[in-house]
């Protein structure tokens, strides 16, 4: 059986080479492994890195995404690959040495259409900052009860899974990457499968580490872009189950700041509403953090700011989503 590893790149110099060794450490027949990056014209030293380990390593390409969109590249490297199997990662994480092996074996045990692995967050560099943002991103007051993120310790039928394994028969039935999405399309296109039948796995038997942004500014960019394509996720495809629930709680903690203070304009009264939503976020914020500070020795502060910024960011990103959808909905 040929495995063929899809990864869409992007200005990944920082991150790349990690990437790279954990794929070269599998335990998986090389002669039986195709690796295909994908690169969105990369203005950085990823396609030098790259092509450094394609001189001594026959099984890996790369092959461009002018377009630059992860579902564009993702489609691109399906259509390019030949294998049987397909297992899409990403640049930014690395993988235990048994992740290819799990992941297509139960694919057929389970007789699966997607199965993945828990998704531990970690960080490259480790400073007092970016291990505040690592737990934030690991904790279920962060991220809500993603159980790839949260793990797992039984095979679990789940809505989605990062990172995950198909055969490629599945993209001739439910279709490919929807080119749309610069953002949720991992989601959207395992949501399509589960409304068509099909049944999707995390199995805990393996996993993968994801190398979480180190910065409040670097945090705030990617969850203000996640929380921005939830809503155009959902115009786009016409399907509010495209998302989970837990995508949308940001967006409606910051609408119970903003109505309310709207409406004191007529009515002073309704700011209490404001002050109390504000005063029980900060307080179960501040309790978490509190936790988390003593338990694992982490700054309280940066636990503090890390929530703010993650659910403040994803919330005005989906604000802002909501806002354009009036301009969207004139242009079609």
């Amino acid at each position: 059986m040929l495995l063929s590893v899809i990864i869409p790149v992007y200005n990944e110099e920082k991150y790349i080479a990690t990437c790279i060794e954990s794929i070269l450490q599998q335990k998986f027949s090389k002669e039986n492994l195709e690796v295909i990056f994908v690169d969105g014209m990369s203005s950085d030293k990823t396609r030098l890195i790259i092509s450094d380990y394609i001189e001594q390593y026959p099984f890996i390409s790369i092959v461009d995404n002018p377009q630059k969109i992860v579902p564009v590249a993702m489609n691109i490297g399906i259509r390019a690959s030949k294998g049987e199997v397909i297992i899409r990662l990403d640049a930014h994480a690395c993988y235990t040495e048994n992740y290819f092996s799990v992941l297509c074996d139960y694919l057929n045990i389970l007789d699966a259409e997607n199965v993945g692995a828990a998704c531990v967050t970690d960080v490259l560099n480790r400073t007092p900052k970016s291990l505040a943002i690592k737990e934030v991103l690991s904790n279920k007051f962060g991220v809500g009860n993603s159980v790839f993120r949260t793990g797992v310790n039984k095979i679990m039928q789940v809505d989605t899974v990062p990172f995950g394994c198909w055969k490629r028969s599945v993209f001739d039935k439910y279709g490919y990457y929807d080119e749309r999405l610069v953002r949720n399309q991992d989601i959207e296109f395992n949501k399509r499968i589960i409304r068509n039948g099909g049944k999707i796995f995390l199995v805990p038997y393996t996993s993968c580490t994801y190398l979480a942004r180190e910065t409040f500014v670097d945090l705030a960019k990617n969850n203000y872009s996640n929380g921005l394509w939830n809503i155009l996720t959902v115009f786009y495809t016409k399907q509010i189950n495209s998302l989970s629930i837990r995508h949308f709680i940001p967006l409606l903690f910051l609408l119970s700041l903003l109505v309310p203070s709207l409406l004191s304009l007529f009515l002073p009264a309704f700011i209490l509403i404001t002050l109390l939503s504000a005063i029980l976020y900060f307080l179960f914020t501040s309790v978490v953090s509190l936790h988390l500070s003593i338990k694992k020795r982490l700054n309280y502060i940066y636990l503090v700011i890390a929530f703010a910024v993650l659910h403040f960011s994803y919330g005005v990103g989906s604000f802002v989503g909501l806002c354009k959808l009036p301009f969207l909905r004139s242009k079609n």
